[in-house]
């Protein structure tokens, strides 16, 4: 009796040992993400209000310089109307 229940108990064990082993590497491994052969890296430019920077794409012009958005825009021509 003493037997099987240390049987079962080394079974439960390795049974546990072998489940853990399963969840700890993933089964499929994503690849890499792929990046576009045409995007090529812009150039990034400072915010005139903030100076956050940001890329030349998404960048707002303005009287001052370029702007990440359009309410930096107004606050800095509202601050700066000379120029």
């Amino acid at each position: 009796m003493k037997f099987a229940l240390l049987l079962l108990a080394v079974l439960a064990l390795l049974w546990l040992l072998r489940g853990s082993r399963r969840g700890a590497s993933p089964a499929v491994k994503k690849p890499p993400p792929t990046t576009s052969p045409t995007a090529s890296p812009q150039k990034m430019l400072a915010c005139a209000h903030c100076g956050m920077h940001l890329p030349r794409d998404e960048a707002l012009p303005g009287r001052g310089g370029v702007f990440c958005g359009e309410a930096h825009r107004q606050a800095f021509e509202l601050a700066h109307p000379g120029e």
